[in-house]
């Protein structure tokens, strides 16, 4: 299968090839250039699979350079036990009548980023294989919170690769900035930029765009790749959840065969909804796709009506790594909607996040999804509801999607069965979570996981409270016109 540029048809790449650039030429994001699909029969065999063998099922329909067998090989070990607690990926959990969690933080970094950045780096190191790349990787990542940990844990040490991760500095949860600051490896690095995710995205795109930089770099011997979600192999590994957590729908017998099923997904920069979207495209019987957005809200207003605008105020929440105002993802779903044309999809990013689509294309986009917001005030109220009620705790990130699906089923009636995509540990962001449940959050940071254990009687993930004691070392921060000069330093060093 071949990947084309949603600003340029006649660009493409193989799949190894487009896991190798990450972004297009000219700023593009790569796309298959078909949907494969799976039939009713294929859905039941995958129900009778394991997590591992579904993954390297669905990844394989996408990228037919590797074999399904190398792919599923890539999965076992990817989210084995030793990554995954007990070799769960992506369990669902019920807690009530056609409520459904599907928890995606059980990897080595409690987050749901975890699930395609154990995947992508062993497809990366098989691509420079495939296409007989011979100059190194240099990966630059922009982060709200969860990728960057998740990408340097991902590829620490991974021959031929180094890893950037640039942060917002006063963006992150204590938790977030510890586990990227003192990230173990000798082919990571991080640094901290002075303003918001939207200031670090900007700075990465326009590296990506630079093609006298590039050019120097690869004459250093390094090409420039990314793992944020603009890479294809992030995406594909994402979709093969909502194809799992459709099949444990139907295996535990909580909606018969080809019944719809919902999915309400927090969401910042729309990869994760979109890896659902191209779910239901290849067949998955998926009816609504519930955006759910914090005080940044475009997302909502997009959906809504057709209006893209990111001049509006930033806001930092307690759902950081949903903070965002360019959801780069977008671009890609625009672009399927209007039926690949590049040339439309090119004269709206040229706008620069302020475009209104298409009637046509709002009224393809109101065929699945649907949009809602929740504020900080209402997040904090649903944590403690939810565990007073069903002993269930959530993160900040999780409780927004579930403020949004309680609004949604509200005004619409729709009694769908539906999952709630939960993105992260609450120990993540143990003061909001403590505040929520009522408590002082004084002390903050690590000292408060333990006081959490013991509040909820739930075991905190080993690899967060492992943190305490390590020492930090990468204090660095730039401004964003730094940042070219911060890559430079990194990819020359040795």
């Amino acid at each position: 299968m071949r990947y084309i540029s949603t600003r340029d048809k006649n660009t493409s790449f193989s799949g190894a090839e487009a896991i190798l650039r990450g972004p297009a030429p000219g700023g593009g994001l790569l796309v298959p250039e078909s949907i494969p699909k799976l039939t009713a029969a294929e859905l039941d065999a995958l129900a009778g699979m394991s997590y591992p063998e579904r993954a390297g099922y669905v990844m394989s329909l996408f990228l037919d350079e590797f074999t399904r067998p190398e792919l599923t090989d890539f999965a076992r070990d990817a989210y084995g036990p030793a990554k995954f607690d007990g070799g769960e990926a992506a369990p669902l959990r019920k807690t009530g009548e056609g409520e459904n969690f599907l928890e995606l933080w059980h990897g080595p970094t409690s987050a749901f980023k975890d699930i395609a950045l154990q995947m992508l780096p062993r497809l990366l190191s098989a691509s420079l294989g495939k296409t007989g790349e011979r100059r190194d990787a240099c990966i630059l990542v922009a982060t709200s919170g969860d990728t960057g940990k998740a990408a340097l844990e991902g590829f620490r040490d991974v021959p031929r690769v180094k890893i950037l991760v640039f942060y917002p500095r006063d963006g992150v949860s204590d938790v977030q900035k510890l586990q990227m600051t003192t990230q173990e490896g000798g082919n990571v690095g991080v640094c901290a930029v002075n303003g918001n995710f939207d200031d670090a995205q900007t700075g990465v795109k326009e590296i990506f765009s630079d093609e006298d930089f590039r050019a120097r770099l690869g004459g250093r011997g390094y090409f420039l790749s990314s793992a944020n979600s603009i890479n294809w192999g992030r995406l594909a590994p994402q979709i093969a959840y909502y194809v799992s957590a459709y099949c444990d729908l139907v295996k535990s017998g909580e909606i018969r065969r080809g019944e719809p099923v919902s999915f309400c997904v927090p969401t910042g920069n729309f990869g994760n909804i979109l890896a659902g979207w191209y779910a239901k495209k290849m067949g998955v019987p998926i009816n609504r796709l519930i955006c759910a957005s914090n005080e940044n809200y475009v997302l909502e207003t997009f959906i809504k009506s057709g209006l893209y605008n990111k001049r509006r105020k930033f806001r930092a929440t307690l759902s950081p790594s949903m903070d965002i105002l360019v959801s780069s993802n977008l671009e890609r779903l625009l672009f399927e909607l209007s039926g690949g044309d590049d040339r439309l999809t090119a004269r709206l990013m040229k706008r620069k996040h302020d475009y209104r689509v298409p009637d046509e294309i709002r009224a393809r986009v109101a065929e699945t999804f649907r949009g809602g917001r929740c504020g900080d005030n209402r997040t904090k109220e649903i944590i403690g509801r939810v565990f007073a009620e069903k002993r269930y705790l959530l993160d900040t990130h999780t409780a927004v999607a579930y403020g949004v699906l309680e609004d949604y089923r509200a005004s619409s009636g729709d009694k769908t069965a539906t999952v709630v995509v939960s993105t992260a540990s609450p120990f993540k962001f143990c003061a909001s979570v403590m505040e929520a449940l009522g408590e002082s959050a004084g002390g903050g940071g690590l000292d408060l996981i333990g006081r959490l254990e013991k509040l909820c009687g739930i075991r905190a993930p080993e690899p967060l409270k492992a943190l305490r004691g390590k020492k930090e070392r990468f204090t660095g921060e730039t401004e964003k016109d730094g940042m070219r000069e911060i890559v430079r330093e990194f990819a020359e060093r040795g």
